[in-house]
């Protein structure tokens, strides 16, 4: 799992191994240590209307309303995206970059851009 923080912006992108996390389990999270601190940043499916972040304790978690989670879980939904407050939220699916890149992208989903090119 992914996070890109931007301004009031929060993006959350899921490879498959945490998407099958989130089905199972309905909770993921990843932990960045930072020498006598450590950020938490998670995924849980919750009885919420909506996504809706919350932050405390140096941990972010990003509510996922049940249905939402179902239907990212089990269909080909690619993600959802709302807002919070002044916060605009977005979880998705993480694809394979078409571009060459360093990190390891085999639990990514196949781009579809590059499954049109085919």
């Amino acid at each position: 799992m992914k996070i890109r923080i931007k301004g009031n912006s929060l993006r959350y992108r899921l490879t498959k191994t945490d998407v099958e996390i989130l089905a199972s389990k309905g909770y993921l999270e990843e932990r960045t240590n930072f020498g006598e601190q450590t950020l938490i940043y998670a995924v849980k499916r919750a009885s919420v209307g909506r996504l809706e972040a919350v932050f405390k304790d140096n941990s972010i978690v990003l509510l996922m309303p049940d249905s939402m989670a179902s239907e990212l879980t089990t269909t080909d939904r690619i993600g959802f995206e709302d807002t919070s407050g002044q916060l605009y939220l977005l979880i998705e699916k993480d694809f394979k970059c078409l571009d060459s890149v360093a990190e390891d992208q085999s639990d990514n989903y196949p781009n579809p851009r590059e499954i049109a090119i085919e």
